[in-house]
């Protein structure tokens, strides 16, 4: 995976309601609608927690690591080259935080990457917990579209998920921080990787094929977190010229193998995880149960070794998703690459 992050495209990139001078600053107060809600912010945060890797990560990306004072809930590790800004901001937790201990970091500003950290049925803390103490929030747009029901945990999304509510999510922030530029610098970055990974795509030949995105399963008897249709591994699937094999419109729905089977994906794309829940977090045990089980091994996909390994924060909808879709057009090219010789 090509994690190099040159800024690319500068800063004459069209983004509606940006500011596009580069030496161009925040006027504040600035109101925002977020998430069907109108935030005010009155100054750049300096005492920023970022609750969620893809909030945590676009701070990052846009240099601003001094003004944070905490992360919490990362799935993966943090992107390689913004290792060393990271390593400057205090981890509350890797799991899901406590009110309290955010809290404690006297923050002026909270970012969230989902609605289960601040949301209105979340157990960590909702947005009016923080309003009531005169500290704005954001949550990120991209998952702020997905409701949620009893009967449906995650949520569903009636439509493909798309960069551009990640570009909106950069572009508000960079707004909120005063670094207008920044945000506009790199999403010129995302755009040009996008448009590489589907020329990537085009030239391997990758068109009209299905594909399966296996996030993990409890155990192999279990049934498995799969993407569904509109995720954003439903938009990574489009972006390298197919589509995903599960129609679910559920975000994150749970299928048994009978079922994920009848799809036939030419295909499978399992999930790479750091935080070790699971046994079946770990991608190579993924593949061993594919390439093992009776049944499973004689999927198209398996059966003609189409098996690639993402990072499980690019089945998220966030900037990591188009790092995802990068790495899988450049692992299927190799494999097809190496096939033809």
């Amino acid at each position: 995976m090509m994690l190099a992050l040159p800024l690319a495209g500068a800063l004459a990139l069209a983004v509606p309601g940006t500011v596009q001078a580069a030496d161009a600053h925040t006027q504040y107060p600035l109101t925002l609608e977020n998430c069907g809600q109108k935030i005010t912010y009155t100054h750049a945060p300096e005492r920023a927690v970022a609750l969620g890797q893809n909030s945590a990560e676009i701070l990052l990306l846009l240099g601003l690591q001094d003004r944070m004072v905490g992360t919490a809930f990362w799935p993966s590790k943090v992107l390689p080259q913004l290792a060393d800004a990271n390593a400057k901001v205090k981890l509350l937790t890797v799991e899901m935080p406590r009110l309290e201990s955010i809290l404690a970091e006297a923050p002026d500003f909270v970012a969230a990457a989902l609605p289960s950290l601040i949301g209105p049925n979340s157990k960590v803390a909702k947005r009016e917990d923080f309003e009531k103490m005169g500290v704005p929030t954001y949550l990120s747009p991209g998952t702020c579209l997905a409701s949620g029901t009893a009967k449906d945990a995650y949520g569903s999304r009636d439509q493909l998920w798309s960069p551009e509510l990640a570009y909106r999510e950069i572009d508000d922030l960079s707004r909120i921080f005063d670094v207008p530029a920044r945000g506009q610098a790199l999403i010129a970055d995302l755009k040009a990787r996008v448009e590489k990974a589907r020329q990537t795509a085009e030239k391997a030949g990758l068109a009209g094929k299905s594909y399966l995105f296996w996030f993990s399963s409890p155990s192999p008897s279990a049934d498995a977190y799969v993407a569904g249709k509109n995720s954003a591994s439903g938009y990574i699937a489009t972006v390298l010229g197919g589509r995903n094999a599960v129609t679910n419109e559920t975000e994150w729905p749970t299928m048994s193998w009978e079922s994920i089977i009848a799809t036939q994906p030419d295909v499978i794309v399992v999930a790479t995880l750091d935080r070790n829940r699971w046994e079946l977090d770990k991608p190579e045990a993924k593949i061993k149960y594919l390439t093992t089980d009776s049944a499973t091994r004689e999927m198209p996909a398996v059966k003609n070794g189409a098996i690639v390994v993402m990072d499980g924060s690019a089945m998220n909808p966030s900037v990591r998703t188009i790092y995802g879709a990068e790495q899988v057009a450049q692992s299927l090219a190799k494999k097809k690459a190496a096939a033809d010789k």
